[in-house]
C-alpha cells in the first residue's frame, strides 16, 4: 500500500511502473551525464541539475532487463527519498498521474523474479493495466564498487 492516492506512470520495456507523486520533484528529459568510476553498473552517472548533484541510476539495468535501444534516449524521474536525497530514475517512457484506491493494492504478481521482485512493493490493477509500485528506497540503494 502507499501513503498517496496519486502515482506518476512510466514505462519499462512494455511494463508498467509507478512511484507515489509526492515523491516526484520533477520529470525532465535525457542529460548529460558525468561518469561515475568504479561504480555500480546501475548507476549510469552523475548529473547536474541547476547546482545539485544528482545520481542517474538505470531502472533497466537494476531490474535486470536488457538494455535500451541506444537510439532512444530515456527520460529522468527526479524524486526524493525519505531522507530528502535526490535520485534520477532513466526509464523508457513516462505516462500519465492516476488516481489509485488503495482497496485495489495487491501484493507483488508471483510472476516476477529476481530482483525486480525485491524492486516492487505491489501492484495496482486499472480497467486497463497492471502497474507494479516501485519501492523507491530500495532502488535507490546500489551496491558498492
Amino acid at each position: 500500500m502507499i501513503d498517496d492516492d496519486q502515482i506518476c506512470t512510466f514505462y519499462l520495456d512494455k511494463q508498467v511502473f509507478g512511484v507515489e507523486v509526492k515523491a516526484v520533484q520533477e520529470v525532465i528529459r535525457y542529460q548529460t551525464m558525468t561518469e561515475v568510476p568504479l561504480g555500480d553498473e546501475s548507476v549510469c552517472g552523475l548529473i547536474n541539475l541547476r547546482g545539485q548533484i544528482v545520481t542517474a541510476i538505470d531502472l533497466r539495468n537494476r531490474m535486470g532487463l536488457p538494455e535500451r535501444d541506444p537510439e532512444h534516449l530515456p527520460m529522468n524521474i527526479i524524486v526524493r527519498s525519505a531522507c530528502g536525497n535526490a535520485t534520477s530514475f532513466l526509464v523508457d517512457r513516462i505516462g500519465e498521474v492516476k488516481e489509485v484506491d488503495n482497496q485495489n493494492f495487491e501484493l507483488p504478481p508471483g510472476t516476477l523474479r529476481g530482483v525486480a521482485r525485491d524492486l516492487v512493493r505491489g501492484a495496482y490493477k486499472t480497467e486497463t493495466d497492471l502497474i507494479l509500485i516501485l519501492d523507491m528506497e530500495r532502488a535507490m540503494t546500489v551496491k558498492d564498487a
